[in-house]
């Protein structure tokens, strides 16, 4: 099975430079950004980024300290989808063109994805080591350090991504383990 921890970053939020960052809890990591967007586009980007980072037939585990990007992408995701992209309410989906392409992403995935909610900020490993990458990622943009390109091409295409850079960053995978729990 394949565990990933993912995170976004906003310095100001809703506006500021943005950073997202995937850790594979057994290989490497990826964190990039854009000049503006909110915590949630990050967050969603950083679990989008992390399933197009790996593909195949083996399940993954997504784990984030993100309840909306968890909710958005495994539970909510269904209801819209049938709904035409609508609330329950009638109202647009927030965020929809990303969460569109995460839901393309998770449906293109020969091997089924889960997700995972960790808390945030009490020492977790890998959420450390991701929220660290995306706040280093967005940092980075915002000071002009990492500019923001066109990623290279991969399905799905990402409109928003025009504005998005990725670091290829790497951790230490040599981290404790103690602690975590996994479900499924």
């Amino acid at each position: 099975m394949i565990i990933v921890s993912t995170d976004g970053s906003c310095l100001r939020n809703p506006g500021g430079a943005i950073g997202w960052a995937w850790v594979n809890h057994s290989g490497p990591a990826d964190s990039g950004g854009a000049a503006s967007g909110t915590n949630q586009i990050a967050e969603l980007r950083g679990v989008l980024e992390a399933i197009l980072a790996h593909p195949g037939a083996e399940p993954m585990l997504i784990e984030s300290d993100s309840q909306y990007a968890i909710k958005c992408a495994s539970e909510w995701i269904t209801s819209w989808r049938r709904n035409g992209w609508r609330t329950s309410t009638g109202g647009a989906v927030k965020n929809v063109e990303i969460i569109k392409q995460i839901d393309r992403a998770i449906t293109g995935r020969e091997g089924p994805v889960r997700f995972r909610w960790v808390r945030g900020h009490v020492g977790n490993y890998f959420n450390e080591q991701a929220d660290k990458l995306a706040g280093e990622a967005a940092r980075a943009v915002r000071e002009g350090v990492l500019l923001p390109t066109a990623p290279a091409a991969r399905e799905p295409a990402a409109p928003a991504a025009k504005d998005m850079v990725s670091t290829g960053k790497s951790v230490a995978t040599d981290a404790p383990v103690a602690g975590t729990l996994t479900l499924f």
